[in-house]
């Protein structure tokens, strides 16, 4: 049966290579039959896998950016982005460090969504197709949220196995921490990003209209989450990471049904048609991977994984730590990279006991592996996921592969020099 499971997933995630217009269909359709395959074999249900909270998030501030944008606040930062820098290729460049850096404070999916109506702005405005644009994004997103306790779900964990605090993601028993690896490797991928939006100079702003905001209350709103998902995160960072999870969920959709009384009565829409705007494709797509990866967890494939890895890799330090990084680049590619995180934390401990390991050598590790590695392909991340849906939306058909040739150099050239940093300052 786990064969079969195993066979499944592997063929669904290929389908999503070959067929990408038909990922949703995919998706659901893989889930249903694993949903079955799992209560038959091992008499557990994937449902289980499917996260609430993320998904409230994620409804939540999509509600939130779809009245920043019908207020036209979007529309107005987009124009001031581009009036102030020198040409579409910095134009992008700022967003994508933009991005980043709000990353660091709020989950990545929220990030993108809310920066996802700026960028579609400016690639209107500017007549040029926004794909490659919300793919830097999200990548940009999920890298920067790694540099602190609340910008992503790992960090969280990685608090949670050793009793970081949010100022240990800076400095950690006197020695530079997660904060500066990741920031070194944000430098080098800005490179990458630098040289595939080089030959974009066109400057057409002349040609731009003043817009006029209908209402300020969106950004009113959206600066309240934020400032409430970073306190409680600070006040939970000692507690499991569903606890903060679960307060964010929650947050979230009271933002976001506060957004949808400030469309009817604010901006004369309907409730209905707000909720209609929502991107359901994507939320359903979301629901079909977490799914897939509890199908795989339950499976026990992870667990077999790990201990094969133990069984190869031998005692020396350097191999067992590059192995640790590299193999969760590789799976997180196109493996959820919570699930495997908190599969693979017990697993460091065991070897950092009985080896003599630095134990952050091993986490720090395995979190800058799993996060970035996450770029790689579109369905490495939430935020990926979300990304995809959005330029699909706008009536853009990427392919796997048009996203891999962002994703790739980008995690390659954000990855080595963050791998090198913690292994001389923790080895």
């Amino acid at each position: 049966m786990d064969n079969l499971i195993i066979l499944i997933f592997i063929l669904t995630y290929i389908s999503f290579v070959i067929v990408p217009s038909k990922r949703l269909y995919v998706s659901v359709g893989s889930a249903l039959l694993l949903t079955f395959l799992c209560l038959v074999g091992f008499q557990k249900s994937p449902l289980y896998g499917i996260d609430i909270n993320v998904l409230s998030i994620i409804i939540g501030t999509l509600l939130i950016s779809n009245l920043i944008v019908e207020s036209g606040i979007a529309e107005y930062i987009a124009e001031k982005i581009i009036t102030k820098t020198k040409n579409i290729k910095w134009t992008i460049l700022v967003l994508c460090i933009t991005t980043g850096l709000i990353s660091m404070f709020l989950e990545n999916v929220a990030t993108l969504i809310i920066v996802s109506p700026i960028a579609l702005e400016i690639s209107k405005k500017l007549n040029i197709n926004p794909t490659k644009i919300i793919f830097s994004l999200a990548i940009s997103s999920n890298l920067q949220g790694t540099a602190t306790l609340i910008g992503d779900p790992p960090s969280l964990l990685l608090a949670a196995a050793t009793g970081m605090n949010f100022l240990d993601f800076f400095f950690y028993k006197g020695k530079p921490s997660i904060f500066f690896a990741v920031e070194l490797g944000a430098i080098s991928s800005f490179i990458v990003l630098y040289f595939i939006f080089r030959k974009e100079k066109q400057n057409d702003f002349k040609t731009l209209s003043t817009s006029k905001v209908k209402s300020w209350i969106p950004f009113y709103i959206l600066c309240f989450k934020i400032f409430s998902l970073i306190v409680v995160s600070i006040l939970t960072s000692h507690n499991k990471e569903g606890v903060f999870l679960t307060f964010a969920g929650i947050i979230c959709l009271i933002c976001g049904i506060f957004a949808l009384l400030v469309k009817k009565f604010v901006l004369k829409t309907t409730i209905s048609e707000g909720l209609k705007k929502l991107d359901w494709e994507t939320i359903l797509f979301l629901i079909g991977i977490f799914i897939l990866v509890e199908s795989i967890e339950i499976s026990g494939t992870i667990e077999k994984f790990c201990d094969f890895l133990l069984k190869t890799i031998g005692t020396n330090k350097f191999i067992i730590y590059t192995v640790f990084v590299f193999s969760a680049v590789l799976i997180s590619g196109f493996v959820d990279n919570v699930p495997f995180f908190l599969t693979m934390i017990p697993v460091a401990k065991i070897i950092s006991s009985e080896l003599g390991i630095s134990l952050e050598l091993l986490l720090f590790g395995l979190l800058i592996g799993t996060t970035l590695g996450g770029n790689i392909t579109p369905t490495g991340a939430s935020a990926n996921i979300v990304g995809w849906g959005i330029v699909k939306k706008e009536g853009y058909n990427p392919s796997f592969i048009d996203f891999v040739k962002i994703g790739l150099p980008f995690t390659i050239a954000a990855v080595l020099p963050t791998y090198l940093f913690i292994w001389f300052v923790w080895k």
